[in-house]
């Protein structure tokens, strides 16, 4: 698996999976538990979605 999420879509997902989380626990509702996918994939930095796309917010190693 070589990563495939940046810094500023890594930072994006951890907002965005605290929030659902948070919002999950506040309306006492499972449904937060969809929270844990953004932070999975921000943890491993790596999204199975972006793949068939060919997609990377990595920046290019040229850039750094």
């Amino acid at each position: 698996m070589k990563a495939n999420i940046g810094p500023l879509d890594r930072a994006i997902r951890i907002t965005a999976g605290l929030a659902l989380l948070g919002a999950g626990y506040y309306f006492k509702s499972w449904w937060g538990l969809i929270g844990i996918v953004p932070l999975l994939t921000a943890v491993f930095r790596f999204c199975p979605a972006y793949v068939p796309m060919g997609l990377s917010s990595c920046p290019r190693p040229d850039e750094k």
